[in-house]
């Protein structure tokens, strides 16, 4: 939990465009604070640090320093709030949460998650999602995304194009959807259309086989063109993790097939220092629409100022009345 000097050599070296924690990385919020100046540090700028943070199942801040948050959508289809008081109680769980990220050093969380949830795939999104309809999570994604950027932190859009359909968790084996365009079009690909102007995008270790019979989208460049030239999605787009069994051969391999395919940057999670050096290997320099989008990521960042505790407590009042957990 505290940055080795080995690590802070391979990364003043690899000097890679942002760092990313898991709960194995924290422990109290001094020592996570530490440890964010330290990997700034080592790359000598304000580097952008991420954490997945959705709540629920998905947060790497837990008590007892942190506040337990459920399971997204629990907020998000309360049955006893009107829309406009579950989209309420988005913005203000995600102006909250930003706010615990940004007192550690945190500025990017991977959220909103805009992936249509169906009843029938397989739970590795269940209660993350939104909603089940292209209408419902545009709006609460909406929500999330203006909650955390209230907080100055930037938003990451995931899993573009979509991976509510998956019949298996990509973190096992690959994923593939083999619906019509015409159907992807208007369910799974129409909130990331919605998100056109969302600063950072995560790809899907998913197949679809309307668009690529043979790669999954982290690796497809007809699916990856499909994101900017249909869905007109100009964000800084980094892979889903390239650890993930979705995906397979040596790293180096797995690094320039994405990169080739247009992912901007790519993104790596199990800590593995053999895998890392690997990757880093395979890197070369962004290039200028990279460099680009990630210039305008970073310029979004921004310090907040607010009265937590009213948000808080106007949280509480739409969490007792939604009955769900605060």
């Amino acid at each position: 939990m505290v940055l080795t000097d080995s690590e802070r050599s391979f990364f003043r070296e690899c000097d890679p465009w942002g760092f990313i924690l898991f709960a194995r990385n924290i422990d109290t919020p001094e020592q996570t604070r530490a440890l964010t100046d330290a990997l700034r540090e080592s790359v000598g700028r304000d580097a952008p640090i991420l954490i997945d943070q959705e709540g629920g199942r998905v947060a790497r801040l837990r008590p007892p320093h942190w506040r337990g948050w459920g399971a997204a959508l629990d907020t998000a289809a309360a049955v006893d709030l009107s829309e406009d008081e579950r989209c309420e109680a988005l913005r203000l769980r995600y102006r909250l949460i930003g706010a615990e990220l940004a007192a550690v050093g945190v500025d990017t969380n991977c959220a909103p998650l805009l992936d249509i949830r169906n009843p029938g795939a397989h739970d590795i999104i269940g209660d993350r999602a939104l909603g089940e309809k292209a209408n419902e999570v545009i709006r609460r994604g909406r929500a999330v995304y203006d909650g955390l950027l209230d907080a100055g932190v930037l938003p990451i859009i995931k899993h573009i194009p979509g991976h509510g359909r998956s019949m298996c968790d990509s973190h096992e084996a690959l994923p593939r959807v083999d619906v019509s365009m015409d159907v992807l079009a208007e369910t799974d690909f129409r909130p990331f259309a919605a998100f056109a102007d969302a600063p950072l995008a995560m790809t899907a270790h998913i197949v679809y086989e309307a668009l690529d019979a043979e790669n999954c989208a982290t690796l497809s460049p007809a699916v990856i063109e499909h994101i900017r030239d249909v869905l007109k999605v100009d964000a800084l787009l980094m892979s889903d993790d390239l650890s993930m069994h979705a995906l397979a051969g040596p790293f180096a391999e797995r690094t320039a097939r994405a990169l080739d395919a247009g992912c901007d940057v790519v993104l790596h999670c199990n800590g593995d220092a053999t895998e890392m050096e690997a990757i880093a290997g395979a890197l070369s320099p962004m290039d200028v629409q990279a460099q680009r989008r990630g210039a305008r990521a970073l310029d979004m960042r921004g310090a907040a100022d607010a009265d937590e505790a009213a948000l808080l407590a106007r949280y509480e009042v739409l969490a007792k009345q939604g009955g769900f957990y605060a």
